[in-house]
Order: C-alpha cells, then structure tokens, then sequence
C-alpha cells in the first residue's frame, strides 16, 4: 500500500478539494461541502471527517496562518497554505489523531510539488508549543468582529460567545422532521400563535420558523423577495408547513398587504449573521465590518413597514440572528420613538436574557445559535403609521 492509499489521505484530499472551491472561487462551504460528499464514494467515517476537517479549518483560518507562518520564509501558494493549514487544525484541534498519523496523510494528499514543505512544517508545528498574541488570532476572528462584539456585550460575555461559535452546532429535529436550531424554534414560539391565526413572516427564506409557526395550527404567508429563495421557502412549506403555510415573492419594504390584516407578523430581518457562526464556518471572513450599521438601518425600515400590517390588539415580533447594537437596541430605540404607541412585551425567560426592551439569546447559554427578539403588542385602537408605503 503506497501513502496516498493510506487511511484517511482519500478524506484529506477531497477536503483540500472543497477548501480551494471556497478559498479560489468563493464557494460557499456549507453548498460546496454537500456537493463534493454527494459526487464521493467515501465511507460515513471519511464524510465526517471531511466535513470537521473543511468546516474547522475554515473556522480556524487566522489561528493556523499564526501557528504555520512561524515556520515559514515566504508566503507559500494558495494550494500550499492550504495543505498547512489542513494539518495544523488537526494537531492543533484534534487530540484524537496521532500527530506522526496527521504529519505523514496530510503530505500524501497534499500537491507533490508543497509535499516537502508540508512534511517540514507540520513537523515543527507538532513539537513547538502553542501561543497566540491576542483574542482575534487565537480565537480566529477579524479583529472588527470581537471589537465590535466587546464593545457591546464587554469583554467576558463577547469572548464566551466566540468561543462557543467555534464549536460545531448540534443538530435538532422538531417533531415533523425539519432540522432547526432550537433558538429558531423558540423565536417561533415567541409568536405565539394559535389555530386560526393569520401570520405574516418577512424575510421567510428557508422558511424553517414560518413552518415551525404553522406547527401551532396558525395559516402563515411566508414572504420573501429573494426570487432564487422563494422557491427554497416553497420547498418547507410544501414538506413541512401543515398544509397552512403559503410562499409568495414580496417586498418587506413595500407590502401590498391591506392594513390590519394579521394577527401576528414576524419581521425575522437580514442581518450580520455574527449569532449563527458556528454553523457558517466561513461567514466570519465574509461580513464586511460596515455590515451592522448598513443593516440596522434596513431592520428598521422593515419594521416600521410591518407596524400596520398588524391588527389592533396584534403581535409584532422582530429577530435577528446577530448580538450587536447596532442590529437590536439601537433598532429599538428608534422605533420607539417613531411609534411610541407599541407596547414592548416583557423578556423572555431563561435562557433567554433582558436585552433593553427585548430578550438575547447568547450561543454559550444553552448550545445554541444567538439569538436578539423584541415582542411588540399593537393597541386597540391603534392609528399606527408607517413611513414606509404600503400596498392596498
């Protein structure tokens, strides 16, 4: 048996085959991972290990440049970082393979022309110890994101929370079988739907919490504008949406939707993404840092078109998958003083945490994605108006 028929080096390779579809082509991980599992023959031991080996080196990316670039005179070829960061994530963040094991499969499904340079410094990264000169490296973010997320959250909880979003999420089915995180399914609950309800979700795609609401017996008009999301919220709501959950393409910003025409209205807004990045290994090297301003100011007008769309005596709920100010509060804030007549809902309970009038979801709390909701009760009465023009 020759190196490159050796255990494990099959896996390698095909991982180092994904990591240059997002490095090289701005693939996203999560589609280019199920593609290249989906065209392999591979073993449900090689799949896993595919999946941890592209998904944990992505993550890690800023931690491995430091522990390999301590080794190196130049800056090697995309194809030859690759290989390096490859095998320093497994001796650095896998303690159950044998580092002589990682060493020697690792050069055999690395390129012949770096296999010499990847023997020699994966060498010294296996005996050299480990140290990191700040959070960002040894957590591997960019330094806007745990400034950013320290500022908001201060220093303790913000690391805790990049910490916890460098573990790979557990999987969570609900009863109809749609895998959902479960601060996703607590959002829906936090809808509070029941039979006979008429919902509005904004921004549905997938469409996971416009089913999960349908779950309660409530009808839901899932919207989105995306045109090439639509057909993925169609997709839930023909599998999993109880026979009570519609898509229809829509402008949240514009809804030609008569007022007062829901019971509930769920705006789950586009955002930074910095809650769920556990489970977007590559998301973090994505978000630009102008991302959470830029987006707060969207939120808003979403809601704000939302407001009328809820009958008197309604429920208007606001998410985000995110744990900035920017995104949550300051959103709040503004709505606040444009719509005085809103009367915020109290906070959720545990493991859910105040967040000014609203609740947070932190993801080291209880396992999950974080999480921002903010609960609204529309008044009887009510003459609320939006800026934002709506449909008839």
């Amino acid at each position: 048996m020759t190196a490159a028929d050796a255990p494990g080096v099959a896996a390698r390779r095909l991982a180092l085959d994904v990591l240059a579809r997002i490095e090289d082509d701005g693939a996203y991980a999560n589609l280019a991972l199920r593609t290249a599992l989906d065209r392999s023959d591979l073993v449900d031991v090689d799949r896993r290990m595919v999946t941890d080996l592209v998904a944990g080196t992505e993550r890690r990316r800023r931690a491995l440049d430091h522990l390999v670039d301590r080794f190196l005179t130049s800056d090697p070829p995309p194809a030859g970082r690759r290989a390096l960061r490859l095998g320093a994530y497994q001796l650095a963040y896998r303690d159950d393979l044998p580092d002589y094991a990682v060493v020697s499969s690792t050069v055999a499904a690395a390129p012949k022309r770096f296999r010499g340079l990847v023997n020699a410094v994966l060498r010294q990264v296996a005996t050299t110890p480990r140290t990191f000169p700040s959070p960002g490296i040894e957590l591997s973010y960019p330094d806007w994101v745990v400034e950013r997320l320290t500022t908001d959250l201060g220093e303790s909880t913000a690391l805790d929370a990049l910490a916890a979003m460098n573990v790979a999420p557990s999987a969570h089915r609900r009863d109809d079988g749609y895998t959902q995180d479960l601060a996703s399914q607590w959002v829906a609950t936090a809808v509070e739907a029941g039979p006979g309800d008429r919902v509005l979700a904004v921004c549905a795609a997938p469409g996971g919490k416009a089913t999960a609401i349908a779950s309660s017996g409530a009808v839901v008009v899932a919207a989105e504008l995306g045109a090439a999301r639509v057909p993925l919220v169609a997709a839930a709501a023909a599998r999993y949406g109880h026979g009570s959950t519609f898509a229809v393409r829509a402008d949240g910003l514009h809804p030609a939707v008569r007022p007062g025409s829901f019971d509930r209205v769920l705006v789950d807004a586009p955002c930074s993404g910095l809650g769920v990045l556990r489970r977007r290994p590559d998301a973090r090297w994505r978000i630009a840092a102008d991302a959470p301003d830029r987006l707060g100011a969207l939120q808003t007008q979403l809601v704000e078109a939302a407001v009328p769309l809820v009958r008197p005596g309604g429920l208007l709920v606001f998410s985000v998958c995110t744990l900035t100010v920017a995104e949550s509060t300051a959103v709040d804030d503004r709505l606040a003083e444009r719509h005085p007549e809103l009367a915020p809902l109290p906070a959720l309970g545990e493991p859910w945490l105040p967040w000014g009038r609203g609740s947070m979801l932190l993801p080291q709390a209880a396992d999950t994605d974080g999480m921002v909701v903010f609960r609204y009760r529309v008044p009887v009465g009510s003459s609320a108006t939006s800026p934002v023009e709506s449909g008839p």
